[in-house]
């Protein structure tokens, strides 16, 4: 049984980027705990810890709305086709992700900048889990895909993909410059990780 949907607010460690995700209910998301090292980079990247893995809520950009500071919110990524990360950069606290065509409504808020995590439910998907000497394995990974896939599409149909504070949807561009982080500034960042 899902939790009746509710408005969450978030803000960055700072307080200077504030803003609301829509109607936060398990049944709009995936609350995702991830595992991999470009989450992880991410957050270093930002001047955040290293952690073992980073919670996510994958949901569509419509959900997400910023109130104020969107001016201190910008972008990176890890290669010129890679996903793009959104970070406060007054304070670098993480925002989330989206993917590079904003007609693939996929976007992710990081779950440590919301003022009521729970509205999201517990972590229902565990990606990129790590054993010595195994690949990676997921948990959960079949409820992500269906959730993205379906979310999607039904943005795509009713176009709400146009309804995005990350792209501009005439020119299908980020409302950013996207920063490509140097590879010997990934390889650096990687040598952090524990």
């Amino acid at each position: 049984m899902f939790k009746k949907p509710k408005d969450v607010a978030f803000f960055c460690s700072c307080g200077t980027v504030t803003g609301t995700l829509l109607g936060a209910s398990p049944a709009v998301g995936t609350h995702l705990e991830c595992f991999c090292k470009d989450c992880r980079a991410a957050e270093v990247f930002s001047g955040q810890p290293d952690t073992p893995s980073v919670a996510l809520f994958q949901t569509t950009p419509n959900r997400i709305k910023f109130d104020q500071g969107f001016d201190q919110v910008a972008v990176f990524s890890f290669g010129e086709k890679n996903v793009l990360r959104w970070h406060a950069k007054c304070c670098g606290s993480v925002i989330g992700n989206t993917l590079r065509n904003p007609k693939i409504a996929f976007s992710s808020i990081r779950t440590t900048i919301l003022t009521d995590p729970d509205a999201i439910g517990r972590v229902a998907t565990k990606a990129n889990l790590h054993a010595p000497g195994d690949k990676p394995k997921h948990k959960g990974m079949g409820r992500f895909v269906w959730g993205v896939l379906s979310r999607g599409l039904a943005a795509r149909i009713t176009g709400r993909w146009k309804d995005t504070p990350f792209f501009d949807t005439d020119s299908l561009k980020p409302v950013r410059d996207v920063y490509v982080v140097p590879k010997d500034k990934r390889r650096e960042i990687n040598a952090q990780l524990s």
